[in-house]
């Protein structure tokens, strides 16, 4: 006789159903405990430790000592091997059996020479399938290696995951052993786990809320764990309730198996090798079921390099629609800091990778954790192929929650890509109805897009997709009360999300992340190299183009320059360039530059020496012109012996010229000379010759003068008389802050910041002249910044000059500290304009609104701007990022964060007006004896312009930024020009084949 029904109170039956599946509570008569039957232990177990990463074949030739279930190994950073040999019983035959391994670190099973399956507690892979059936005839022994990696998934931080590593921390195997797993309990769990959560998700007021919570009680009633005949009917009291269907308007949520890599941030490169291969391979019937992404193509060419087996299944899965390359670049690059010629090489290196290797190029742009979003990326997406594009880092918005999670982005040249962010905010889901309802509640655009992505699989440090989390959305796949769930690609998702996209709405301008300012400063270091080996990498590619124009017998270096691109584009992960990495990872990161530094000036100089044959003036010496315009500057030439001379010397647009002869070395000066004056003390009269200290330098076109302790309190535009500096202020006036954010200390400036201004004051006196005029002027003045710190500074200016230098070199010993330098403007602008990729962009001077004041410090390149009409100034530097304008003071940063201690040396200049460069960039083509010319348009407006060239061009086709030929790009060459025409801020590439050489 049946029981008779009975009034059930919510928080008991709910805390029934948790206790009957729990791993923590009742496991020895609760479904949990009987998830897996009988188990035995391994046959043997033998291991060795090694500092290195070995490749396998030179691994299992080791010398291997027994080893035991306890045992330690360690420490961070080395690896440790495991010899496993099985056994399996005979009675075991017609069952599921596993391998149960529990270590720390992430393990990586190899078998049969091939690595097979990730072992790690953090990712909850702490199994392997030997086999879903034991056979009659299957072998019953055989061994196993397991290379466990003495990390975590997230590295190894003393106490955080933003925590520096631990050198000495030891790891420990708790579990190795076989054993029968009940394939039936898993999917009972996995329904109940549903159930539960779908109870919970909808709450008290909704009727299949108590729906779902009853389906779930009467499981319990009805299954006995002990008794597995009892399995089938709670089994079927699940499926009735999931195969309950919703209606056609349930939106749709576009699960796709996804697996993000910080590489670089919490492992040094070497080591960051295995999750790649960790999270990849699995069970073939896993990758059977689900497309899965992988939007890196430097992980990939590590896995070909170490994993080749693993990397020829990559690519069978891949052509079977399961293994999808997204993405598009060589890494997930920071957003905010490469240069745009860089972006464009990572899609470049990026796009040709997956061409080569997986059959096509990919269609969406897949960067869903980096720092920001630069205006001018819809523009080189657009260049690069690639129309759609998938982030969710917005949601970590401190001040201001954006608006869409669906909408188009139009860019800075007005080009437009579809956007979405999962609306989960994640990209690490793992399958809860918590996820799924969250995913429908969250979406801010409703009733304007009705599909989502879900993207699930541990992420940060790898792991990927696991079998429950692909059980679970399998089960949710059309539920009455949820939203559809479907297995999808990317492509799958952004084709629906097409369909229905006439009432999306439209972002303008950078997608500016209101968080992690401090990305822009921190080690400084990095930042200066990366900003030197943008421009070494230019400059070769440049003179050693115009070394094949003109010599037969130069090699272009393509395949060098292809290496030193792509250990530049590494460094521009968005954890690295940033400054957010480990020091291992910053130290390996300072020998990249250098090694860029050392094989690209190897790589100018014998462009140089091509270009130097039959020129006159000293032998193998050239001067060279990077920029698009004529230039003419006083440099320091060599003279005999060693020492250098200043000479004024004219070099022609993207050209070169020779050293002039030693008698020409002082050529008679075509405007006036720089004026150096020291101001007598009025006072201390007489006598005349002592003074107050106070410099000014003059050179007809700006007249500067600085303070006793080098301030600069007048900047004067000597044809207009007009004063630059605000009035009653200084200029160059150095500003100490403190810098302890909330949490995140690598990555975060906080706004309150600002409320610990404390400018660092001088001693007259230090201030001297340097170089006393004609050609040059100078000064320069030492400044105590704290008892640890100090900074000695020249401040330059040169005949004919419109800008003033100021050569900064920092001891910085602080910790927790900002510094910057402010230049107050006697100038009124509400906007003030900053350098970003290919062109400029104005943000706000005041805090009116939320999203101006979130702004506090932002991101620029090589200039920031403040001006009214017809007049402004502008800051410049070479190897800095972070930046703010604040009502009329420019501020900018000279030595960076505290992460970056030591000795720096970098300049600055500021000129009294503000100018908008028109680089070209110029590289060889892969075809024969042809080069590709980057322009761009870096005013804001259109413009019809003619081209002149003064190579042997013998046809010009515009290609786009792949360098894929324009079919209909020719374009009529004539008297060695070309006639082109731009839209505001629009990047044109020419591909020009040059005629063939003179023999």
């Amino acid at each position: 006789m049946a029981a008779a029904p009975a009034l059930k109170h919510w928080r008991t039956t709910v805390e029934r159903v948790e206790k009957f599946v729990s791993p923590l509570y009742f496991t020895d008569c609760n479904l949990r405990g009987r998830l897996f039957g009988a188990s035995c232990p391994v046959a043997a177990l033998s291991s060795f430790l090694t500092p290195d990463r070995l490749p396998y074949q030179e691994a299992v030739q080791r010398d291997f000592r027994p080893a035991q279930v306890g045992c330690s190994f360690g420490p961070t950073w080395w690896t440790c091997w495991f010899r496993v040999e099985l056994t399996i019983p005979e009675a075991w035959v017609g069952q599921e059996v596993h391998l149960c391994w529990e270590s720390d670190g992430e393990g990586l099973v190899w078998r049969d020479g091939e690595p097979v399956q990730g072992l790690t507690k953090e990712g909850k892979k702490t199994s392997y399938v030997l086999t879903d059936r034991l056979g009659e005839r299957d072998p019953r022994s055989l061994t196993l290696y397991v290379e466990v990696a003495c990390n975590g998934l997230l590295g190894a931080g003393k106490g955080s995951i933003i925590a520096a590593p631990d050198p000495e921390k030891m790891f420990q195997l708790s579990r190795a052993e076989l054993a029968v797993f009940h394939r039936d309990v898993h999917m009972l769990l996995v329904d109940l786990e549903l159930l539960l959560g779908i109870a919970k998700g909808l709450g008290k007021d909704n009727q299949r809320s108590f729906q779902a919570l009853y389906t779930a009680n009467q499981m319990v009633n009805v299954c006995d764990p002990a008794q597995p005949e009892t399995f089938p009917v709670a089994q079927a009291l699940a499926s009735r309730f999931f195969g309950q269907r919703g209606g056609e308007s349930q939106h749709t949520i576009h699960a796709t198996g996804h697996c993000h890599i910080d590489t670089g941030r919490t492992v040094s490169w070497a080591w960051g090798q295995v999750p790649y291969a960790l999270s990849w391979v699995g069970p073939s019937s896993l990758w059977a079921q689900l497309p899965s992404t992988c939007p890196q193509a430097q992980q990939l060419e590590w896995v070909k390099n170490r994993y080749p087996g693993l990397h020829s299944r990559l690519q069978e899965f891949a052509r079977r629609g399961q293994f999808v390359p997204v993405g598009g670049t060589w890494v997930e690059m920071d957003g905010n800091l490469p240069s745009g010629e860089a972006m464009v090489r990572q899609f470049l290196q990026g796009q040709n990778f997956f061409l080569q290797e997986f059959g096509k190029m990919c269609s969406e742009f897949w960067l869903p954790d980096t720092f920001g979003y630069s205006a001018q990326l819809p523009q080189i997406m657009h260049g690069c192929g690639i129309r759609r594009f998938l982030t969710q880092k917005l949601s970590w918005n401190l001040v201001n929650s954006f608006p869409h999670h669906t909408f188009f982005w139009e860019g800075l040249d007005g080009s437009r890509v579809l956007v979405h962010f999962p609306p989960g905010d994640s990209y690490g889901m793992q399958g809860s109805v918590e996820e799924v309802l969250k995913t429908v509640a969250n979406n801010r655009d409703k009733g304007r897009a009705n599909h989502s992505a879900f993207l699930f699989g541990f992420g940060d440090g790898g792991g990927g997709p696991t079998q429950t989390m692909l059980d679970r959305l399998k089960r949710l796949s059309n539920t009455d009360g949820l939203p559809r769930v479907q297995l999808s690609s990317p492509r799958q998702l952004f084709s629906a999300l097409e369909s229905d996209s006439g009432q999306l709405c439209t972002w303008v301008g950078e997608l500016f992340l209101e968080l992690h300012n401090g990305t822009y400063t921190t080690h400084a270091q990095i930042k200066k190299g990366n900003r030197e080996c943008e421009r070494i990498l230019h400059d070769v590619e440049l003179l050693s183009s115009l070394a094949l124009a003109r010599s037969a017998q130069f090699l272009y270096p393509a395949a060098q320059l292809q290496h030193l691109w792509r250990l530049l584009l590494l460094n521009q992960f968005h954890d690295v360039v940033t400054g957010s990495c480990i020091q291992i990872v910053a130290e390996e990161a300072m020998c990249h530059y250098e090694d860029i530094r050392s094989h690209g000036n190897t790589l100018l100089s014998t462009a140089a020496a091509a270009l130097c044959a039959g020129e006159p003036g000293p032998e193998g010496l050239l001067i060279v012109n990077t920029l698009p315009w004529k230039r003419t500057e006083v440099m320091a030439l060599p003279k005999p012996g060693g020492a250098h001379s200043l000479a004024l010397v004219t070099v022609p647009s993207m050209g070169y010229a020779p050293v002039p002869p030693p008698t020409s070395l002082q050529p008679l000066l075509p405007q006036q000379p720089v004026f150096v004056l020291q101001e007598v003390n009025s006072a201390s009269r007489p006598p005349p010759t002592k003074t107050d200290g106070s410099v000014t330098l003059d050179n007809g076109i700006i007249r500067v003068k600085l303070d006793p302790t080098g301030r600069l309190t007048s900047l004067v535009l000597v044809a207009s008389g007009r004063e630059a500096i605000a009035e009653g202020a200084v200029g160059n006036q150095f500003v100490l802050f403190d810098d302890v954010p909330l949490y995140w200390d690598a990555w975060d400036v906080m706004d309150y910041h600002l409320e610990t201004r404390k400018p660092v004051l001088g001693q007259a006196g230090t201030l001297a002249v340097g170089t006393e005029g004609g050609l040059r002027g100078s000064a320069w003045f030492l400044l105590q910044i704290s008892p640890n710190s100090r900074l000695s500074q020249e401040v330059v200016l040169d005949v004919g000059c419109p800008y003033v230098r100021f050569h900064t070199e920092v001891h910085w010993h602080e910790a927790h500290k900002f510094l910057k330098v402010e230049f107050p403007a006697r100038v009124r602008s509400s906007q003030a304009t900053y350098e970003i990729q290919f062109g400029h962009l104005q943000r706000p001077t005041h805090y009116n609104t939320s999203w101006d004041w979130a702004r506090f410090e932002v991101w620029a390149h090589r200039w920031m701007d403040l001006s009214e009409h017809g007049f402004g100034l502008a800051l410049l530097n070479d190897c800095k990022y972070g930046a703010s304008v604040q009502g009329s003071i420019l501020m900018g940063y000279p030595p960076g964060l505290g992460a970056g201690m030591g000795t720096w040396v970098f300049p600055a200049t500021t000129p009294p007006a503000s100018a908008c460069p028109v680089p070209l960039q110029a590289e060889s083509s892969p075809q024969r004896r042809s080069l590709v010319l980057r322009l761009y348009e870096a005013h804001g407006s259109h413009v019809d312009c003619w081209l002149h060239l003064s190579l042997p061009v013998q046809e010009a086709i515009l290609c786009d930024l792949l360098e894929r030929p324009d079919p209909a790009g020719h374009l009529p060459l004539r008297d060695s020009r070309l006639k082109l025409t731009f839209s505001p801020f629009q990047v044109l590439s020419l591909l020009l084949v040059l005629q063939p050489p003179p023999h």
